[in-house]
């Protein structure tokens, strides 16, 4: 497992949802045009990485 560190103003833990052919995850709507980072915390035994 890899380690990040990362300086930011907010954080959120959420669960990635089917979206067509992908997966999304929903931010509020104020971080609208804001730079954010998104880390896997954990790998479940059916997911494929794509």
């Amino acid at each position: 497992m890899a380690e990040f560190t990362f300086e930011g103003r907010e954080a959120l833990e959420k669960e990635a949802t089917k979206i067509g052919h992908g997966a999304h995850v929903l931010v509020p709507k104020a971080w609208l045009g804001e730079k954010v980072a998104v880390i896997r915390l954990e790998q479940q035994e059916t997911a494929t990485d794509e």
